[in-house]
């Protein structure tokens, strides 16, 4: 690091975009989903789940999720299941998929290799 640089610096920001595919709203999660974007990622999550039967929350171009991000996703999970909706999440690369697996959070969540491969079997 140089002297203008900090550790912050290495992170990269968080995008969260929604959008319809096929029926369900797609939330599209970009860069390190953290604790500073759990409560927009909450935000999202909850109306996107009051608005579809099935939301697909796309990881591809996610780099890093930590705890808070982990758990709320877990938390989505829950209010989607109690409104009779469904909650699937596409882990389009490695080291997103051992996060899941780390956590043993794959054995909660049907983890798809892409958003064709969830809206398809979501639906």
């Amino acid at each position: 690091m140089n002297a203008g640089s900090s550790a912050v610096d290495k992170y990269a920001p968080v995008g969260i975009d929604v959008s319809r595919a096929n029926g369900a709203v797609v939330v599209t999660v970009s860069g390190d989903a953290d604790l500073h974007s759990a409560p927009e990622l909450r935000d999202r999550l909850r109306t996107s789940i009051a608005d579809a039967s099935l939301v697909v929350v796309d990881l591809s171009g996610a780099t890093f999720l930590d705890s808070m991000a982990l758990g709320v996703l877990l938390a989505a999970r829950k209010n989607a299941e109690e409104h009779g909706k469904r909650l699937e999440i596409v882990a389009g690369t490695p080291e997103i998929r051992r996060i899941f697996e780390i956590t043993m959070l794959d054995r909660v969540f049907e983890l798809h290799a892409t958003r064709a491969q969830a809206i398809g079997d979501g639906v």
